[in-house]
């Protein structure tokens, strides 16, 4: 059940890092004419900036842990962290009467994934 559960985590971060990079690398202007990104005109380009780091910077969270035992307790508090930029996602998607199905599943995962490395913050 272990490996499932570090296979699940670093599947869940490596969306995350997909998802931030593609939101820092495409130029702001790019990024809200993809009609999938539509919601992206919502918010400034600091903005969307700031959520893609938010989305990185989670993954990391989540990743650097597998390599640096010392560092487990960033698992539950970045799955926590991602859990929040999720419910926000949530909210703009609703907002805009926009699908939120992948929101779901990646809330899901990562409070999955905070719920089993709970332990984590005991050590």
């Amino acid at each position: 059940m272990k490996v499932i559960i570090w296979i699940i985590q670093a599947l869940v971060a490596l969306v995350f890092i997909g998802a931030g990079l593609m939101k820092l690398a495409t130029p702001y202007n790019e990024l809200i004419a993809d009609p999938n990104m539509a919601w992206a005109g919502d918010f400034s380009s600091t903005q969307i900036k700031i959520i893609a780091a938010l989305e990185i910077l989670g993954a990391i969270g989540l990743i650097v842990p597998m390599f640096i035992a010392k560092f487990r307790m960033l698992v539950p508090i970045s799955a926590l962290g991602l859990a929040l930029v999720m419910v926000g996602a949530m909210i703009t998607h609703l907002g805009r009467n926009e699908p939120i199905f992948m929101n779901i599943v990646l809330l899901a995962l990562v409070l999955l994934t905070a719920w089993w490395r709970r332990s984590f913050l005991k050590n």
